[in-house]
């Protein structure tokens, strides 16, 4: 089940046979892929994703299954993606205070009234804007405290070049933060602002 693609639909306040019919898809089809029970091709997921507004490659890393997914799973880093509007359309390894379906149509600064979600925001939107990649460490509240994050933040971009979103790798920088954090005496640790 592609519960991250009945998310979207729903946030979208559109209906199966709304997205089939803008994807130039029978209904039926539109279903068995939002069910799991079928793959798009690469067309028929191109066509969806225009009409959802995300990026249709995350049909195809669901089921990407190898090393490289393996060690990224098990590493501190969050990988997403959102649409020009700073909606979630992608989340990849979420911290255990989210689940994808909680995040996806959302976006941060909806999730949290924290200046974390703001910040996260509002680089997205520069990121966007600029077309240029940037980097900041970013403060965000988790159950387990306050953590630190190294974003890295570059335009999603489409194969004409055009912009149709922004894509993050979020590392948790945290356990580091908290280690130098005692090498202080008098000063905080510097945060680089975005």
């Amino acid at each position: 089940m592609r519960n991250w693609l009945t998310a979207l639909r729903l946030d979208r306040k559109l209906t199966q046979e709304d997205v089939a019919g803008r994807a130039f898809i029978n209904r039926s089809y539109y279903a068995q892929i939002e069910k799991g029970s079928r793959n798009p091709s690469i067309r028929v997921a191109g066509h969806i994703a225009r009409v959802l507004g995300f990026n249709p490659s995350a049909f195809f890393m669901e089921d990407f299954d190898d090393p490289f997914m393996s060690t990224l799973s098990s590493a501190p880093v969050i990988l997403s993606h959102c649409d020009l509007e700073l909606r979630y359309t992608w989340l990849y390894n979420p911290h255990p205070d989210f689940s994808e379906n909680e995040w996806l149509g959302k976006r941060a600064d909806e999730l949290t009234c924290h200046p974390g979600g703001q910040k996260l925001t509002e680089l997205k939107k520069e990121v966007i804007e600029t077309g240029l990649m940037k980097r900041c460490v970013i403060c965000y509240p988790l159950s387990s405290g306050e953590a630190y994050f190294d974003v890295h933040a570059q335009p999603l971009r489409v194969r004409d070049g055009s912009i149709i979103g922004a894509a993050t790798m979020s590392t948790d920088l945290t356990y580091y933060f908290k280690e130098t954090k005692n090498l202080y005496i008098k000063e905080e640790p510097v945060i680089d602002e975005c």
